[in-house]
């Protein structure tokens, strides 16, 4: 069997394939953007025809980039937008609905109103997450409320429910599997993550069908084998874990204490808590950091909505630069005499605000305010937020010390200029790996390993290599300032008490 793992990296903009080689190194990549549809304020939402097709394109062009065919390949690993929610017709594949992306808002009431009745607590005590929008329960819900006559179909067993991983394997294996893996399991409000089994208290607060659910595996698993007219020949699906926690394993962050931060459209930091479900006090997420051999490994989670997102709406929204690649230059050329921040709360607050409502704003814009402070301001925003999300960790965890490295990986953390400015105001050095796709290789791993041409955890581990450490240089005192000034701007910004 060769050592060639293809992976299917089905993200929030884009989908990407990457075959990777016996040595773990990038042979060849597809990508394809779709389209983001916004059909109200608040609103995120993807065509899952779209994403099948970006995918199907994506794996043939690297397929075809790295001189291989699909019987060269010996095994398919699945990462993936998580949250993100898909209902389809389990005779046709038709999807019901648009996906309802993470990033969308509309389900905040049905979350006030079940946090209004007392039921916040029930659903963090099993699930280790918070009542918000983000999470795919009240996006189920929803769904099967607005499409006529959804609901009873639902319970008729005539549906299914997946999240963009469960999609894929669907339609991968020609309708044959319907499943999916602890890591995204997780993200729905309906998995107990203690006993590892949907809960059928939280599906009955949500009015979800049992009947609508994917069989859950561990991360290393079989999934099914493609249908043989998709690519040529029959591949194994053997690996799926949603982008964050495939990025922790791409990381190679396998030791309780290791920390990964992934800066994409969102920014999500990882902390490996090893076998302890850590309770966070400060509204962190508790969740499963991969499922291996049956054994659960958990971590604390901070999620921030908005990273690359912002500099495209600086990019696209506003038209202040032609390419995000400017930013840098932007941020090094701007005033150090202005203070300007940027609170991006486009679709409300992540960890540990967690407020839904609350909605983007700028503050300490001057008349000599130009274009220069406003990107400087958008890249800060993800250093500021990063730190306030290790704070929160370093106080929820006592295996947590002061000397904490972060791994860095994602399209932001190309900017050298921003991985100095989150070193800066950590005041811990940041490590930046020689190859940034680390979601894709986590997921890859998880496959290649599992039929046994990858190298174990060890071993894995091993190859992991530095490309560059930020070492923090601001001043102390500076840096006090400067964090002191962002929370003053998000306290300005939040509309809970």
């Amino acid at each position: 069997m060769s050592g060639y793992v293809l992976a299917i990296d089905q993200g929030t903009t884009s989908s990407r394939a990457i075959v990777f080689d016996g040595q773990q190194q990038i042979a060849g990549i597809g990508r394809m953007e779709f389209t983001q549809h916004f059909p109200a304020s608040g609103w995120v939402e993807h065509v899952p025809d779209e994403i099948w097709a970006t995918c199907l394109w994506s794996v043939k062009t690297a397929l075809k980039k790295a001189g291989v065919a699909a019987e060269d390949i010996a095994a398919i690993g699945i990462t993936n937008q998580r949250e993100t929610t898909i209902i389809w017709d389990r005779k046709t594949g038709k999807p019901i609905h648009n996906a309802i992306v993470w990033q969308d808002r509309r389900t905040a009431p049905a979350c006030e109103k079940l946090k209004k009745a007392g039921h916040e607590k029930r659903f963090t005590r099993k699930t280790g997450l918070l009542l918000d929008p983000y999470f795919s329960g009240t996006k189920v819900a929803w769904i099967l409320d607005h499409v006529k006559g959804a609901r009873k179909r639902a319970e008729r067993g005539e549906l299914a429910f997946g999240t963009v991983d469960s999609y894929l394997i669907w339609r991968l294996t020609g309708g044959k599997v319907h499943a999916t893996d602890a890591t995204n399991a997780c993200r729905t409000l309906m998995y107990n993550i203690e006993t590892n089994t949907w809960d059928d208290e939280l599906l009955k607060l949500l009015r979800v069908p049992r009947a609508l659910l994917p069989e859950v595996k561990d991360c290393a698993d079989d999934f099914g084998t493609t249908d043989p007219g998709l690519f040529g020949a029959a591949i194994p699906i053997r690996g799926v874990a949603g982008d964050q926690q495939a990025a922790t394993i791409g990381q190679a962050c396998f030791k309780p204490g290791m920390m990964k931060s992934t800066y994409g459209t969102g920014c999500f930091a990882l902390l490996n808590t090893g076998s302890e479900l850590v309770r966070s006090k400060r509204r962190l997420l508790t969740t499963i950091a991969y499922r291996l051999n049956g054994k659960t490994t958990y971590a604390l989670e901070g999620a921030i909505f908005m990273a690359g997102a912002t500099i495209q709406w600086l990019r696209d929204g506003l038209r202040l630069m032609a390419d995000s690649s400017e930013s840098d230059k932007l941020a090094a050329s701007a005033d150090a005499g202005q203070d300007v921040y940027l609170v991006p709360a486009f679709v409300g607050l992540g960890a540990p605000w967690w407020d839904a409502e609350a909605r983007g704003a700028i503050f300490g814009l001057t008349r000599n305010t130009t274009r220069a402070e406003l990107v400087r301001a958008a890249l800060e925003a993800v250093s500021y937020q990063t730190a306030d999300l290790l704070d929160a960790m370093k106080r929820d965890w006592k295996g947590t010390t002061g000397g904490t490295v972060l791994r860095v990986d994602g399209g932001m953390v190309a900017s050298d200029w921003t991985m100095q400015f989150l070193a800066d105001i950590l005041g811990a050095p940041v490590d930046r790996p020689t190859i940034l796709e680390t979601t894709a290789l986590g997921a890859a791993w998880l496959a290649g390993s599992h039929v046994g041409v990858w190298p174990d955890v060890d071993g894995f581990a091993k190859r992991w290599a530095l490309d560059r450490q930020f070492k923090p240089k601001m001043d102390a005192a500076l840096r006090k300032q400067k964090i002191a000034g962002w929370r003053d701007a998000v306290k300005r910004t939040l509309t809970t008490a």
